[in-house]
């Protein structure tokens, strides 16, 4: 049985990755890839896949084939995001506006913002369109929250206004974490042990995520789960529970929004 089934996995059609993806759709001849790969599999002209190799020196000519206008595409991953620079620097041949897209923004904000800093420098010709992306699995969004309350944390310290943290790059609501989403958690919590969320009774709930809402005399605890916590365990449910929660939960969390802006 065991024999059968890495034959039948064997058999199966790959499963590209976003690096894959994107090199097979535009082609390697456009594509520029700035990463820690000493290979990857490619797609010729016919669609036929192949071993490419890549050498010590791939990285420097592959950002020098973007910067001179040879390829039109850049792909860095955090290997190729220290000390370069892909901006619109004046002093390059191709001064195009850069459209950033964050890809698979990871847990390391410290690190989404160090790559966000490689389009975004001095002496640039216009400054770069910050593009974040997600998928349609709503619980992905937890990755890039934490990076919209990095920035909201470094505007508040530099320039004493939250709001201006992200540059525009991110709205109030991608902050799952700000005094906003504590008062949209709480609201869920109280739906859910009250019976007011029919997709999700407090039983079913408290199994999933092993969060228990329940004090020992009965009633609500006052000492709830913590909103990280909450975060977390929503990211280890089914997708399709994960879009029904998240779903409630942003749906308070702009209401707490909107509230807040009519208050203001």
């Amino acid at each position: 049985m065991r024999d059968a089934l890495v034959d039948k996995l064997a058999c199966l059609d790959p499963i590209p990755g976003a690096l894959e993806q994107l090199l097979w759709r535009f082609g390697n001849k456009q594509v520029a890839e700035v990463t820690g790969r000493s290979k990857r599999v490619l797609k010729d002209d016919s669609g036929r896949l192949f071993v490419d190799s890549r050498g010590a020196g791939a990285n420097i000519a592959e950002t020098n084939a973007f910067m001179t206008g040879e390829k039109q595409v850049l792909i860095f991953s955090d290997a190729g995001g220290t000390g370069r620079s892909y901006h619109a620097d004046l002093n390059a041949v191709n001064r195009r506006r850069r459209s950033h897209y964050l890809l698979e923004a990871g847990w390391r904000a410290d690190n989404a913002i160090q790559g966000l800093g490689r389009s975004h420098r001095t002496n640039q010709a216009s400054a770069p369109i910050f593009r974040p992306v997600t998928t349609n699995v709503i619980g992905e969004r937890r990755f890039i929250s934490t990076i919209a309350r990095r920035l909201d944390s470094l505007g508040a310290l530099t320039r004493g206004q939250r709001q201006t943290g992200g540059n525009g790059i991110f709205d109030t609501k991608d902050n799952l974490e700000s005094q906003y989403a504590e008062y949209a958690l709480y609201e869920l919590f109280k739906q859910i042990f009250q019976g007011r969320f029919y997709e999700v009774s407090l039983g079913k709930f408290e199994q999933m995520t092993g969060l228990s809402l329940t004090s020992h005399e009965g009633g609500m605890k006052i000492d709830l789960p913590p909103l990280r916590q909450f975060l977390n365990r929503l990211l280890a449910l089914r997708i399709d529970m994960q879009n029904i929660i998240f779903e409630r939960f942003e749906l308070l969390l702009s209401q707490q929004i909107e509230a807040a802006g009519w208050c203001l």
